[in-house]
């Protein structure tokens, strides 16, 4: 059976994901070149909200792109199953752009340098920042998030689960150990 933690409530990803913008703003509300790319999936999908939200605050709209990792994954070959291959679609210029790198969790760090990997075969951005929604520590990589919505400690046999209306019909984070 598998013992289950909401850290995270509708409510509260809510909540979270508009402090999140408004840190953004303070940091980098002024720059013109502002953009956001989300990691496929749920990096996404929390990189649409979070949009909505800087459209709003800063009363302009921020070019928004979405990132396919797949292929640039350095277990690839390893995997027992085949990678779900997702598109990528950045229709903005890469190069000078002030860019807020979106994923749902920061584990080992990995998703983060294959992501920065698939990044600057588009070109060479001004400044890559990394947002999380959950940074659950056990790095394996010298990479840290900029903006972090909710530190949590974990355990290594535990997993961190985001789930998204727009694909799980629900908000919510848990965490699930075995």
């Amino acid at each position: 059976m598998k013992e289950q933690k909401i850290i995270l409530s509708e409510k509260d990803m809510a909540r979270t994901l508009d402090r999140l913008a408004s840190e953004i703003t303070e940091r980098r509300g002024d720059s013109e070149n502002l953009a956001i790319i989300g990691i496929q999936r749920r990096g996404a999908d929390l990189a649409e909200r979070l949009k909505r939200i800087l459209d709003e605050k800063l009363g302009r709209k921020i070019p928004l792109g979405k990132l396919d990792i797949n292929l640039y994954r350095d277990d690839w070959t390893n995997l027992t199953r085949q990678p779900c291959i997702n598109c990528t679609e950045i229709p903005f210029e890469i190069e000078s752009a002030s860019i807020i790198l979106v994923d749902d969790v920061l584990f080992s760090g990995r998703t983060v340098r294959a992501a920065l990997e698939a990044v600057l075969d588009f070109g060479r951005p001004r400044r890559v920042e990394l947002l999380v929604l959950v940074d659950r520590g056990h790095r394996e990589l010298p990479i840290r998030a900029d903006y972090v919505g909710k530190e949590v400690v974990t355990f290594e046999d535990q997993h961190v689960n985001v789930l998204v209306k727009e694909r799980d019909d629900e908000d919510k984070v848990v965490i699930i150990r075995s």
